[in-house]
């Protein structure tokens, strides 16, 4: 591979800019030169900014607890000299989409962590092993936008990315119903125990929009390339219960499906053994191998134990076992910070660039 791609974090001092910046250190393709926060971090080195809301459990990378932190609504400044952004503000909505768009616009590629631009056709929403097809609309997008190098990316929601990559082996049974209940830590709120003591010993049986993600998202991951854009597909139906749980790292889903043909355990076993997808194929440097895990042991997975499984990109399963209501039922686990939000973030961009989306022109 080239020379590293020069890449800035925006929104660099929250809880998935930390991680972006953690997993990025040392990284054998990207370079992190540029942090941007909001306007009270800006003109702090980035040490300082993190401060004590610093949450990784590794210290600040040292190259990048230098960098002088950049106001991030102040794009052209940002965007200098830029190959690559990684996005994770913490704004409103069209706040967002319109900030991403600008950096687009400055001709930078833009990989999002942010719900904003989810939901526009033109604008992939990318788990790398199951729609990497998708990238295709972002020539669709380019026009829309007029630029030449610039375009967005973005990841869906972290839940998620804990349940999807089990079910897209088997949808080739025909999935028609899921039921879906998340276990979500508490970092998916951009909290620590610290900063959150009323978490400890407590369930939350609510997190604000999590439920109509859940059974939104994961239709437009499975839609279909139309004239350039993407349609979201028409199933299967997805219902959904979210609940806040004493984690710190670690979305787990309870998931509940059934087939218009149903497989045997054995074909279930064998699809997700056997999965693997573009980022695997490719052998791009975060692409956990394998990248579904079964346990037999139906004490697992467990969130402690398993969540850091493939350095944290892995999915793992497990308690496969037939349902009284539905065909089937069985567990999965991912984490939330790493796969769910930064990591997934930076698997799609090394997938962008194997695939000849981003190079290193500069912004």
């Amino acid at each position: 591979m080239p020379e590293k791609l020069r890449v800035g974090v925006v929104g660099a001092t929250g809880m998935v800019g930390q991680r972006f910046i953690s997993l990025l250190d040392r990284h054998p393709w990207f370079e992190v030169v540029t942090v941007a926060a909001s306007e009270r971090s800006a003109g702090k080195c980035y040490r300082e900014a993190a401060g004590d809301r610093w949450a990784m459990s590794t210290p600040i990378p040292e190259e990048a607890g230098k960098l002088v932190v950049q106001n991030a609504t102040r794009v052209e400044e940002v965007s200098r000299g830029m190959d690559l952004v990684f996005c994770a503000v913490d704004m409103p909505k069209d706040e967002t989409r319109a900030l991403e768009e600008a950096y687009a616009k400055a001709e930078v590629p833009v990989v999002s962590n942010n719900s904003a631009n989810r939901h526009t056709s033109d604008v992939p929403m990318i788990l790398p092993e199951v729609n990497p097809e998708h990238l295709a609309a972002i020539e669709k997008q380019r026009k829309r936008l007029g630029t030449r190098r610039g375009f967005i990316v973005v990841k869906p929601n972290c839940s998620v990315q804990s349940y999807v990559p089990a079910l897209h082996p088997l949808r080739e049974f025909g999935i028609e119903k899921v039921f879906v209940c998340t276990y979500q830590a508490i970092s998916g709120a951009g909290k620590t125990f610290k900063d959150w003591p009323e978490m400890l010993d407590n369930v939350i049986p609510f997190i604000k929009g999590e439920e109509e993600k859940s059974e939104i998202e994961p239709l437009k991951i499975w839609g279909e390339m139309r004239g350039g854009e993407i349609e979201s597909a028409k199933g299967p139906v997805i219902t959904s219960q979210c609940l806040r749980v004493p984690v710190s790292d670690g979305h787990m889903a309870a998931v509940f499906v059934s087939f218009r043909k149903k497989p045997s355990q054995e074909e279930i076993r064998e699809l997700w053994a056997g999965f693997e997808g573009r980022p695997q194929k490719l052998g791009l440097p975060s692409a956990p191998k394998p990248f579904l895990t079964y346990f037999e042991d139906d004490s697992r997975p467990q969130t402690r134990l398993d969540r850091d499984a493939g350095r944290g990109m892995g999915i793992t399963v497990g308690r496969l076992r037939e349902d009284r209501i539905l065909d089937y039922r069985f567990v999965c686990l991912s984490h939330n910070t790493v796969r769910g939000a930064a990591g997934g973030g930076i698997l799609s961009a090394e997938l962008l660039r194997a695939e000849g989306f981003i190079d290193g022109r500069g912004g």
